[in-house]
């Protein structure tokens, strides 16, 4: 039997963090790359198990996720805003994204290489492309898909497992491949 208000399995959660009632997360990691200042940071709707999930969140990270969705081992890596609606399945190793988490241009890259290293004296890392990461409901994304910056996954839609995910999925449909491409209505 669930417990009747939310759960983290290794202890409190953080103050940040808003889950509804009936909610279990579990996994000693969950917690561990979780920067967000922003409060509600991550906030879960009532009767999801997140078991195993890792949330990767930056200073102004923020994911919403629904009601009963269930996530196993999933990766949320997020600078700025993922939203998951409710009734969504997210199969393990799975990874979402909303940020590139570094600059493409080589010199900017070498820029970001020097201010993350221990003698980066204060340097600031230069921007990074961002972009909302939608999931709406009951969306089902198969085991080992990547879902990257920017994307929409419409409602009802089917992500095959280990596809890339770099272009909006229309509701109702079924994706697959790298990157991944409509193969079929669901």
């Amino acid at each position: 039997m669930m417990p009747a208000h939310a759960v983290w399995t290794e202890g409190a959660l953080p103050g940040n963090v808003h889950a509804g009632h009936d909610t279990v997360i579990t996994g000693q990691l969950a917690f561990k790359r979780f920067h967000s200042r922003l409060d509600p940071a991550l906030t879960v709707g009532s009767g999801c198990t997140l078991d195993g999930c890792h949330f990767a969140l930056g200073p102004e990270g923020a994911v919403q996720i629904g009601d009963f969705c269930s996530f196993t081992s999933a990766i949320l890596l997020c600078e700025e805003e993922i939203r998951i609606g409710s009734y969504v399945t997210i199969g393990w190793n799975t990874h979402i994204a909303d940020s590139d988490f570094h600059p493409i241009a080589p010199a900017e890259r070498l820029a970001d290489a020097v201010a993350i290293s221990p003698l980066a004296e204060g340097r600031e890392r230069p921007p990074a492309a961002r972009a909302a990461v939608v999931i709406e409901d009951d969306a089902w994304i198969g085991p080992a898909a990547t879902i990257l910056k920017g994307v929409t996954v419409g409602a009802g839609a089917f992500v095959e497992p280990g596809s890339v995910v770099t272009e909006d999925v229309p509701a109702g449909m079924r994706v697959a491949g790298n990157p991944a491409r409509v193969v079929a209505e669901v």
